[in-house]
């Protein structure tokens, strides 16, 4: 039997990676339909960067609550709490935008922007979700210094990438 730092890490990890390559499957299918309807690709975004830092930093913080332990029994559970409203805020912002989610900014000419749901009370509800998903994996694995570093390092992917995502939604 592994020692429970290992189990609820190694668990948690390849849970998260099955969401993302749910996520990744039908992003791929909505941009394929988004470019055969016209969608452009704005200059200067940092897709591939996140693709890449997204999955390293669950690893990362997957590593780091191997190694250390797991979280105190509250600290586990308030993370999967946060972790599991991230993801439903998440899903509710793909819902909204239906097949106009993609993980790469896609945007439809003359198409007005989505207001429904999650979008009719934040400008940028996914991102939110990014951070809750970050946040609340690293409190359930006990990762707490790859947990700040990862939040830190998506915030300024995330910067950038919601500048981008203005100037080419100014355009609709």
């Amino acid at each position: 039997m592994l020692p429970p730092e290992i189990t609820i890490a190694a668990g948690a990890l390849f849970a998260v990676l099955a969401m993302m390559l749910a996520e990744l499957r039908r992003s791929r299918t909505n941009e394929r339909l988004l470019r055969e309807r016209g969608a452009v690709e704005p200059a200067g975004d940092v897709y591939r960067t996140m693709a890449v830092v997204y999955p390293i930093i669950f690893v990362a913080m997957a590593t780091e609550g191997a190694l250390t332990g797991p979280a105190r029994d509250a600290v586990l559970v308030t993370g999967f709490i946060i972790f599991v409203a991230a993801k439903l805020l998440k899903l509710w912002a793909i819902s909204a935008l239906g097949p106009r989610w993609s993980y790469r900014v896609l945007v439809l000419p003359e198409v007005p922007l989505v207001s429904a749901g999650p979008y009719a009370h934040l400008r940028h509800p996914n991102y939110l979700a990014v951070f809750g998903e970050i946040a609340g994996f690293a409190l359930m694995v006990g990762a707490h210094v790859t947990g700040v570093i990862s939040l830190l390092a998506f915030a300024v992917l995330v910067r950038k990438r919601i500048a981008v995502e203005e100037k080419a939604l100014r355009y609709t």
